[in-house]
């Protein structure tokens, strides 16, 4: 079992272990995160006199109010730490108390907010225990027969590349080298031989804290054994069809690495993930998968000026990003909630303190960036194409869906043998991970597909082909896994178009036949 304390992902599973051809290895279980309680406590916690705080301030985008902005914030004690000029998002560091209240009164400021509630940290390191893993096959007879059709050696335990037709796609068109798809993750381990052809190193950076490092290595994992993350989304979404463990759906595109996660809690916090957008969209990336929901809000409520500012800031983020060409693809999250609820119930947040009980409405407390403008929303799907048992989901919430796996109530059919996403992991290895994290990085694929195919088309344009092409998934009957109504939940919609699993199931041969 991993004995890294939770992270709260909103996609991110414990490593479930890897086949070695007829045999199987089991490393811990997949949690799916739960939610409740109170909107009245909804506030975050203020610094204490002497803490030093990150802060968004989200101003006016002109040259002017820009800088008299930071004029203001040393006034207030603060130190300016990142400026995106272009959307008007400036990070900061304080530890005035009343920093958030006397910016949020200077004119030309839109919104200003904490985005944590407990103080930096200096950047450490955490031991913890590895999970088990078995290594790719090496008997001959196993790579003949592998070989032979045309599959990488792992290749037939991915039944969830067999669902959205990849294995057939790529007989088709792998994607090309033009299109590169960010990861923003806890960092990538580009060595890893199934990762290191399609890596692109020009592109990636180190965003954590809110300001690009593009030191050589930095966009690595602080501690490969626990901050695996990344690098398994990596896989699923470009590993190259090489003769080496598996295949990506999008085997011909690169990645690369943007991370975004703290060292020590592994948290994403708005401004790392503010850098990682507008970084990606100006040095030619064309899809970035987001697999996460930003810390330490699990929804950020607009009647809350810290959480409105985190919300506003990443949205400005987006929106740029997509005027620059980028399409975002992110996680719809692990709490089995109904997003098109009238009230959520929260009891997680924040996660980097002491959570407070909370009732939210998702119609102003959005999940970001899932549920912000011009994401694409990805739920999950197990191995029998039935919602997984802890994916999110909602009316109109959710664009497009695709697997995730759910090894606790659908079994794939052989020769596959477990019901987790096999893809790579640091130091070379495979594991399989179930979440919302593992289907998000398939539509990345998919999308990058239809970027190669398409090259011109825009990403809304994108986001429509995903959506047009999906293959449709109608709602079940009943939906009640382990029939005790812990996971029970009503699909509503119309054909095509549902709260499970929105448009449908990503299709990568209709990407590059259509």
């Amino acid at each position: 079992m991993d004995s890294r304390p939770s992270r709260r992902r909103r996609a991110l599973a414990v490593p479930l272990g890897l086949v070695l051809t007829a045999s199987l290895g089991l490393a811990g279980a997949a949690a799916a995160n739960a939610q409740t309680t109170e909107r009245a406590a909804a506030a975050a916690p203020k610094a204490k006199s002497g803490e030093k705080l990150s802060y968004i301030v989200n101003t006016e985008t002109e040259g002017g109010t820009v800088e008299r902005v930071k004029n203001e914030i040393r006034e207030a004690d603060g130190k300016v730490v990142a400026t995106y000029r272009k959307i008007g998002v400036i990070v900061a560091h304080s530890s005035n108390p009343e920093f958030g209240k006397t910016l949020r009164a200077v004119d030309g400021v839109d919104s200003a907010g904490a985005t944590r509630t407990a103080p930096l940290k200096a950047a450490t390191t955490t031991e913890v225990g590895k999970p088990h893993f078995v290594k790719e096959p090496k008997a001959k007879s196993t790579l003949a027969k592998a070989k032979a059709k045309e599959q990488e050696p792992l290749e037939s335990l991915q039944w969830d590349k067999r669902a959205i037709k990849a294995d057939k796609a790529a007989k088709v068109d792998e994607g090309s080298r033009k299109v590169t798809v960010g990861v923003i993750d806890t960092g990538v381990d580009d060595t890893h031989p199934d990762l290191k052809p399609n890596f692109s190193a020009t592109q990636s950076a180190n965003c954590v804290g809110g300001k690009a490092d593009t030191t050589p290595g930095a966009w690595r994992p602080y501690n490969p054994d626990g901050d695996y993350h990344g690098t398994h989304v990596a896989g699923i979404i470009a590993a190259p069809r090489n003769g080496v463990g598996i295949a990506g759906t999008a085997p011909g595109v690169k990645i690369a690495s943007l991370k975004v996660s703290e060292p020590e809690t592994a948290l994403f916090y708005s401004e790392a993930v503010v850098c990682a957008m507008v970084y990606a969209a100006d040095h030619g990336i064309k899809v970035t998968n987001n697999s996460y929901y930003v810390d330490p809000w699990l929804y950020n409520c607009d009647d809350q000026a810290d959480q409105k500012a985190i919300a506003e800031s990443v949205q400005r983020a987006i929106r740029y990003a997509q005027g620059k060409g980028v399409t975002t693809v992110s996680s719809a999250g692990n709490s089995s909630h109904d997003l098109a609820a009238s009230e959520i119930m929260d009891d997680t947040s924040p996660d980097d303190s002491t959570p407070v009980k909370r009732t939210i409405d998702p119609a102003t407390c959005p999940d970001v960036p899932t549920m912000l403008n011009g994401a694409t929303s990805v739920s999950s799907t197990g191995p029998e194409n039935l919602k997984s048992y802890y994916s999110n989901y909602g009316r109109d919430q959710i664009d497009v869906t695709a697997p995730g796996g759910d090894r606790s109530f659908q079994t794939p059919e052989e020769p596959a043998k477990d019901g987790g996403v096999l893809s790579t992991m640091p130091n070379g290895e495979y594991a399989y991970l179930q979440g919302t994290s593992m289907a998000g990085p398939q539509v990345a694929g998919v999308a990058a597909l239809l970027k190669s195919k398409h090259p011109k088309s825009s990403p809304q344009e994108i986001s429509w082909l995903l959506k047009a092409q999906a293959q449709t998934l109608p709602c079940p009957e009943k939906y009640d896994p382990g029939n005790r109504g812990t996971y029970a939940a009503k699909c509503t919609g119309v054909k095509g178009n549902n709260s499970f699993y929105g448009h449908g199931l990503v299709d990568a041969l209709a990407a590059v036949t259509k």
